[in-house]
């Protein structure tokens, strides 16, 4: 996974509530195990018209914001099903970072997971961000995970909560595989004690 230290990133504003994972990601396009590949349906059906032609009037189809890593929105984020694919979707289209004055738990639970900050702000500092998002080439907005900050782009500090051990993850760039593999000395130590004690007992093998 990778490191989320410091983001200085174009924002787009999406002020809507109750976005659940199917507008996230629809699930005709759940049939792949792969995390890559799925930003292209990111938010097909707002993305989108019924012919396949690009939908002007939404916001990831206009300059800058094709390229924007810092998503803004309303309340219950996520919501709907508990699917990782929406994450994967948001990772692979670039978004990096979501705030929000809410979020659905395992939506919330899986962001963090795959490299993605879920930040809760309340519903006027999210209001005010997405007015600096609307600056289009110059809504630059900056997420200092380290000391928990962002930054406006007039320089202002709004301060986030994070939970302590979520926040080493995302800095270290670590998910559960990762966790699992700085044990592996420790593991294959048990292991090594446990074949002496309990021959008959399975081993278990840690693949490079």
């Amino acid at each position: 996974m990778e490191k989320f230290t410091t983001l200085s990133a174009v924002a787009a504003p999406l002020p809507e509530a109750n976005i659940d994972t199917d507008k996230i990601i629809p699930a005709r396009f759940l049939k792949t195990t792969k995390r890559t590949g799925l930003g292209v349906h990111a938010f097909d059906s707002m993305r989108y018209r019924e012919d396949g032609s690009e939908n002007p009037d939404f916001i990831l189809n206009r300059e800058p914001y094709r390229k924007a890593e810092i998503l803004i929105a309303h309340e219950n984020f996520g919501c709907g099903s508990s699917r990782e694919h929406a994450p994967w979707a948001l990772l692979d289209f670039g978004i990096r970072c979501v705030i929000a004055p809410s979020f659905a738990d395992i939506f919330f639970n899986n962001s963090f997971k795959n490299g993605i900050l879920p930040i809760r702000l309340p519903r006027d500092i999210c209001d005010a961000l997405m007015q600096d998002a609307q600056m289009g080439a110059n809504s630059r907005i900056t997420v200092d995970l380290a000391r928990q900050v962002i930054i406006r782009p007039d320089g202002a500090e709004i301060p986030f909560d994070i939970d302590p051990f979520r926040k080493h993850l995302m800095l270290e760039g670590l998910d559960d595989i990762d966790q699992t593999l700085k044990r592996e000395n420790a593991i294959e130590t048990f292991e090594t004690n446990r074949k002496k004690d309990e021959p008959w007992f399975p081993s278990i093998e840690l693949d490079d």
